[in-house]
This record gives C-alpha cells, sequence and structure tokens, in this order.
C-alpha cells in the first residue's frame, strides 16, 4: 500500500543542512494501523507528511497502492490528496464555520458532488464520529474530544483510502484520548481503511497499532 526505500529528507537554510530522515525503508499494508512512535524532533511529522507529498523526499522513493508519488503531475497529485485523509494535533478546523460546514467544506473544495450529496454524505460522517446532536455548533463550543471527532469527519468526507494521523491525541486527555483511539479502530475495522498514526507516546501505539 505504501513503500518508502531509501528515502532522505535533508532541509537547507543558506549554507546549513539539517537531516531529517536518513534511509528510511519501510512498508505499511493495506488495512493496517501502522504507528512511528518517537521523540519530539525524530522526523515524525516529516515522514508523514511525504506519504502525500506535503514534503518531497531529497532522494529515494515514495510509492502509494504502487504509484511512484514523484512521478505525478500537479492535476494528478491533487487528485492523489483526495484520497489521503490527515486529522492534525491542534485540530486545525475554520473558527467561523459551524461542525457541518467544516465538515461540507473539505468537499465543497473537491467541487464534484451536489449540496445534496454533501449534506447527505455529513450527516453519515456526524452520526459515524457520534456528533449528530451537535452539527450547529461551532468549534469554540466543543471540547477538544469534539473537535477532533470533527477533524476526523473531515478527513473522511472524500472517502480516502489512506488516514494520517499527525500526532491526533498528544493534546487530549487520557480519557478522551482512548475514545479517539477506540473510534480510529472502528474506523479501521469497518471502512478498511489504512492508518497512518505518529505519536512520541508508546501508550498510543500499544493501544491501537497493528
Amino acid at each position: 500500500m505504501i513503500e518508502f526505500r531509501g528515502v532522505q529528507k535533508t532541509y537547507r537554510s543558506g549554507t546549513t543542512e539539517v537531516t531529517a530522515l536518513r534511509g528510511i525503508d519501510l512498508k505499511v499494508q493495506a488495512g493496517e494501523i501502522f504507528g512511528v512512535v518517537g521523540h519530539s524532533g525524530a522526523g515524525k511529522s516529516t515522514l508523514i507528511r511525504l506519504i502525500n507529498l506535503l514534503e518531497r523526499p531529497t532522494s529515494g522513493t515514495v510509492t502509494v497502492s504502487g504509484v511512484d508519488l514523484m512521478s505525478l503531475n500537479e492535476v494528478e497529485l491533487r487528485k492523489f490528496r483526495q484520497g489521503v485523509g490527515m486529522i492534525f494535533q491542534h485540530f486545525n478546523l475554520l473558527g467561523s464555520m459551524t461542525v457541518c460546514e467544516n465538515i461540507a467544506y473539505a468537499m465543497r473544495i473537491v467541487g464534484e458532488k451536489s449540496s445534496k450529496e454533501i449534506d447527505s454524505r455529513v450527516d453519515e460522517l456526524l452520526d459515524l464520529v457520534g456528533l449528530s446532536k451537535h452539527k450547529h455548533k461551532y468549534p469554540r463550543q466543543l471540547s477538544g474530544g469534539e473537535k477532533q471527532r470533527v477533524g476526523i469527519a473531515r478527513a473522511l468526507a472524500n472517502h480516502p483510502a489512506v488516514l494520517l494521523c499527525d500526532e491526533a491525541t498528544s493534546a487530549l486527555d487520557p480519557q478522551t484520548t482512548r475514545s479517539i483511539l477506540q473510534l480510529l479502530r472502528q474506523i479501521n475495522e469497518s471502512l478498511k481503511l489504512t492508518i497512518v498514526l505518529i505519536t512520541h507516546e508508546l501508550n498510543v501505539v500499544r493501544r491501537i497499532c497493528h
């Protein structure tokens, strides 16, 4: 499903070079929950951003479903990214939009669905993440766990095959973390999603990852 071969990522600023990743080889199987654990600054976020080419490798290859991502042109890359959902540590919700509008926005920017289809999909996703009664609330009215559930629903809006989780639970308390991890496992099992999860918390990896 996802394969790295000899991946290196070096950042350059003037005469300064910092190597974030060196010689990374890994394989993630379809339908797997794959965990990457490490301390802050270890290169975890760089690694996950290579999977949807938000960062480009300095050398090596990244392939997803047999496609070499570096071979894609801009139009092909945009289409590929529609099949990759991403959830973040700090939720990245739009404060001026309601819960349903935040989720719908992910579909509207793609521009391939009618308003009726979007509304139906939003309701389906809100039911999946247990937030139907919060449909018309704004992010400021939600708890941290509820915000992350909105983030998960938004990431699933366009039927992705891959879900990337960038420290998705590190801003949450232990009880809320357990509920979010349980939701991610449920999504993995019911939707057959491949999930790549990065964290600095070993307990998160123990609890959810294959």
